[in-house]
């Protein structure tokens, strides 16, 4: 009897185990795949992430280069105020010796013609000598506009003319000037004003909220995956 008993408990645990066998069978299966879709998701957000925070990084780089260049030549110029100059006299006072680059360690000469232009400014009543730009004022100090050296003098000529004609049609023109007086001479137009400045930061600025609004999206991503995953355990 104890043989029979015997036989009857060893056939009815070696069902338990094979019950127990199969169902952590299916058991593992199930987890795998419910990890699946996380492991393959899980690579995409880290390259999202680094994308993200590459952006970023690039956005400061340019914010950097900005600020040694555009920036520092905004904020060094002291032509900061804009007034209405009214043209007193434009004259030609002969013509200018310039020397342009015809190949390696080779210089050629040619000429374009000064133009003398002096303005008053109307809410300063001051006499002023005029320049085309910040540039135009450190290449000459006479002429109101010095046109890139070229072979072709009449281009050069053409160009100062149309500057000159302009001038007598419109006696009154919109100029940049120092408020401090430190610079008598006043300018017609500036390199960097605030449009130049503005569209400059606009790309870094893009890139800088491109590259925040991936990384939040992906975190954000990760805390309702795991948000989900609690409630589904909750309701287990």
């Amino acid at each position: 009897m104890f043989f029979v008993a015997g036989v009857k408990n060893t056939s009815g645990s070696g069902r338990e185990n094979e019950k127990r066998s199969i169902y952590q069978t299916f058991r593992e299966v199930d987890l795998l795949n419910k990890k699946k879709p996380v492991t393959a998701l899980k690579p995409g957000e880290d390259r999202a992430v680094l994308l993200g925070l590459g952006m970023i990084l690039a956005s400061f780089m340019m914010y950097f280069v900005l600020g040694i260049t555009i920036l520092r030549s905004y904020a060094d110029s002291v032509w900061t105020e804009e007034g209405l100059c009214v043209v007193l006299n434009a004259t030609l006072t002969g013509d200018v010796n310039c020397s342009y680059s015809c190949g390696s360690d080779c210089w050629r000469g040619s000429r374009y013609p000064c133009l003398q232009v002096y303005v008053s400014l109307n809410n300063t009543g001051r006499h002023s000598r005029l320049h085309y730009n910040e540039e135009t004022q450190d290449a000459s100090s006479e002429c109101v506009y010095a046109p890139r050296c070229q072979k072709d003098s009449a281009a050069m000529h053409s160009a100062v003319m149309n500057i000159s004609e302009r001038l007598k049609v419109d006696q009154q023109v919109p100029c940049f000037y120092d408020p401090n007086e430190h610079r008598e001479m006043v300018l017609l137009t500036r390199i960097y004003d605030h449009s130049v400045v503005l569209h400059s930061l606009l790309w870094p600025s893009c890139t800088l909220a491109g590259g925040a609004l991936i990384v939040v999206m992906v975190k954000l991503t990760q805390y309702l995956s795991r948000l989900c995953e609690q409630m589904g355990r909750i309701k287990r």
